[in-house]
């Protein structure tokens, strides 16, 4: 196999997975960037969304996605830990933080604070409201994101991220008006759920925006509409992204005519990076008779969402020779390379039938949540990233 890099950088490019397959024929999992879509992706955002672009970086935290946003002019990152904002900054020593992870510890607030110049942090309880109180101080540069919540209409996105996080709108006025008169500087914030399918799910949480300011007597100066933008998979088709940006725009307006409007802010992470990636497999076994297939990657590495996620199943070929196969299928069951049971994947995949050992499965749209929730269960996991011209994404 020819020498690849490790995940501190990328080797040259190849044209497409056929051609790095071909020439490097790996034997490991690994996956295939191109950082050319990633920063058009990113254009997309920043010339289409009314508002601040920043980025959600547990979608992939991998240092080529941080350079090349960062090369492409992105400067606030949304970040779940220090830890974030430590790989952020080796790249990017001026980025700018928010700190959207509602619950953090002391130590955390204050090392995000002291360390890295945090001046964002959510919350969506009074607890967690006085314990950054108790670490910035008086501090009014600093400022108090409420996180809120709405009840979740099942259609609205793939992943529901109402069960865990979001102060419901009573208790979410009470708290904005709280922290504004603590002296520190009011923001509303939510997340309407990872994939989201339509914008009518973004204007249902701005209009809940205005009545919360309202109910609280406060006059926001920002208003985050969270991430949830989202990619396209084979069984996931939503509407086109610029009528995200159109929706909210609109909605804002309206909800908030008659009082200053809020700048407006978005934290994707799916839909900047997904179609930036994908992942390269390896069969290591076929039994035919079962219509079995082994790989060498799954649901404890790159595969992990599509196991919890059926909808999100990433499209995917199979690669011989360097030449994408194409003829008659059948449905394969695929096994990950683990000892465990669970790591099948959810549903069969219609391969050739002749599918051999030693075959390429390519599979696509991957940038977010693949390499980032990879684990290291029985020594699989350490993938490379390799550069190529064109990535796979089903199109």
């Amino acid at each position: 196999m020819a020498q690849l890099a490790r995940k501190t950088q990328v080797v040259t490019s190849y044209t497409d997975a056929p051609a790095l397959a071909a020439a490097c024929m790996p034997d490991d999992a690994l996956f295939c960037v191109n950082t050319a879509a990633l920063e058009a992706r990113l254009a997309q955002f920043q010339a289409g969304f009314p508002g601040c672009v920043s980025y959600a970086v547990k979608a992939n935290p991998s240092p080529q996605v941080i350079a090349a946003l960062a090369a492409a002019g992105l400067r606030h990152w949304d970040t779940a830990s220090v830890q974030e904002m430590a790989a952020v900054r080796a790249i990017q020593p001026a980025a700018r933080f928010h700190y959207h992870n509602p619950v953090k510890s002391r130590h955390e607030i204050l090392a995000a604070y002291s360390r890295f110049g945090c001046r964002r942090f959510a919350a969506d309880a009074p607890e967690e409201i006085q314990k950054i109180a108790d670490i910035v101080g008086s501090d009014n540069d600093v400022e108090i994101a409420v996180r809120f919540v709405l009840p979740r209409e099942r259609s609205s996105s793939a992943h529901d991220f109402s069960t865990k996080f979001g102060a419901p709108e009573p208790v979410a006025a009470e708290l904005l008006a709280d922290i504004a008169r603590r002296g520190y500087q009011p923001v509303l914030t939510f997340h309407p759920g990872s994939q989201s399918r339509t914008p009518a799910v973004y204007v249902r949480h701005i209009e809940a925006a205005a009545r919360i300011a309202r109910t609280a007597g406060v006059t926001i100066a920002r208003l985050n509409v969270g991430g949830g933008f989202p990619a396209t998979y084979p069984n996931s088709k939503p509407s086109p992204l610029p009528e995200f940006f159109s929706a909210i725009a609109e909605a804002t307006k309206r909800c908030f005519s008659g009082t200053r409007l809020p700048m407006l802010e978005c934290e994707p992470g799916r839909g900047l990076v997904a179609n930036a990636m994908s992942l390269l497999t390896r069969v290591k076994l076929v039994c035919s008779d079962a219509d079995d297939a082994f790989i060498n990657d799954g649901v404890y590495g790159g595969l992990m969402e599509f196991m919890q996620v059926p909808e999100l199943q990433p499209p995917y070929r199979v690669i011989r020779n360097g030449e994408v196969l194409t003829g008659p299928t059948k449905p394969w069951k695929v096994f990950g390379p683990t000892c465990d049971p669970l790591d099948v994947l959810p549903v069969r995949l219609d391969l050739p039938l002749d599918l051999r050992e030693e075959d390429y499965i390519e599979f696509g749209t991957l940038g977010a949540y693949g390499l980032a929730t990879a684990t290291r269960f029985n020594g699989y996991g350490e993938h490379d990233i390799v550069a190529v011209d064109k990535v796979f994404n089903g199109a």
